[in-house]
């Protein structure tokens, strides 16, 4: 497993390791830009801020930004409750802006830079703290899209603002309505969504909604939550029995390319892998390179939230990073007990309360 030195680095098939040895040579490569990155970053016009950046993909991004293009000025705002997180964004480059995106005057006083990239949000732990987890992805859009009314933002948003659908079709679409699956998370989301949408309108500000699936890390993710359960012998939920899945330095690449896709008023697009990732054959697949014959509970659901990514592949090609390359990695990588953030996906959460 060789560790990839250089900036100057282009990913392609070819340079794909074995496996990972550490957290530095994950993050190494997930920050790697392919060609097609570079150049979109050369088209897109000034300098780029990331709004929520101390997340889990945010660093990366932030660095992948910066590798692609050397010359842009990247700057990362967050609360930074973990000084790590600002001292290594820093260390590669990225200016930091330490902010409470629930504050108006703080929210304006970040640096007004023509491009965005939003990822603030409030997920996990949505269960007892609905009000915040409201605030979070309905009141701070607000504020932001008052805020930032000359600049292009790529929203973060997730597919589950769209209702569940029958597993037989190909997924949601964009032309089909953000009528949102069951709970306060998802509701929230299509919130966010509105939020954005409105300040597009009213500022004629170019907007995209990046309707993200399931991004792929070593440490978190629906193939390590798989293959955590299969490793440790404990049975495999198919309840939701499928997902869409794409690896996180392909997300991100999407994500910074999209600033040249923005449209008013904002329009959204659905972020998936070039597959639809089947949840018994992921555990089968994952169990034979480990060596473990994977156990199972719970029937597939007729109705689950699956998405079409048809216009993103149009619009960037296929995902550099295949699923079966990242089903290799995180065997290796959980059957040599390596690091997880312990932040779980949820996935297999029907009833929207997570």
């Amino acid at each position: 497993m060789t560790a990839i030195s250089s900036d100057k680095q282009v990913l392609h098939p070819g340079m794909f390791p074995d496996g990972f040895e550490n957290e530095d040579h994950l993050e190494d490569f997930m920050s790697t830009p392919s060609q097609a990155l570079i150049d979109d970053m050369n088209k897109i016009e000034g300098d780029i801020l990331i709004l929520g950046v101390a997340g889990k993909m945010g660093p990366t991004l932030a660095r992948l930004a910066k590798r692609a293009a050397p010359d842009k000025r990247i700057v990362g705002v967050a609360r930074f409750s973990d000084a790590a997180v600002k001292q290594r964004l820093e260390s590669w480059g990225i200016e930091t802006h330490v902010a409470d995106l629930l504050d108006r005057e703080q929210v304006q006083g970040i640096p007004k830079l023509p491009n965005i990239v939003y990822m603030a949000g409030k997920k996990f732990g949505t269960a007892g703290m609905e009000s915040f987890t409201w605030a979070m992805n309905t009141y701070v859009p607000a504020l932001v899209g008052e805020a930032f009314a000359n600049s292009r933002i790529v929203v973060f948003s997730t597919i589950l603002v769209y209702p569940s659908s029958s597993i037989v079709r190909q997924g949601c679409t964009e032309n089909d309505p953000p009528y949102a699956a069951p709970g306060e998370y998802a509701n929230s989301c299509v919130g966010r969504e509105r939020s954005f949408e409105f300040f597009s309108i009213r500022n004629e500000a170019p907007m995209r909604g990046f309707r993200l699936c399931y991004s792929q890390d070593m440490r978190y993710g629906v193939f390590h939550e798989v293959a955590t359960r299969v490793f440790n012998d404990r049975p495999v939920d198919l309840s939701a029995g499928h997902v869409n899945a794409i690896w996180q330095g392909d997300a991100n690449s999407q994500a910074l390319r999209s600033l040249l896709h923005c449209t008013v008023p904002m329009s959204p697009i659905n972020i998936a892998g070039a597959e639809v990732t089947n949840i018994h054959d992921l555990a089968v697949s994952i169990g034979r390179r480990m060596g473990k014959q994977p156990t199972f509970v719970n029937a597939e659901a007729n109705r689950i939230c699956l998405v079409n990514g048809g216009v993103a592949a149009d619009l960037f090609g296929y995902p550099v990073v295949p699923s079966e390359r990242i089903v290799t990695w995180i065997a290796d990588w959980v059957s040599r007990e390596m690091p997880s953030l312990g932040k779980p996906t949820h996935y297999d959460t029907l009833d929207g309360v997570y």
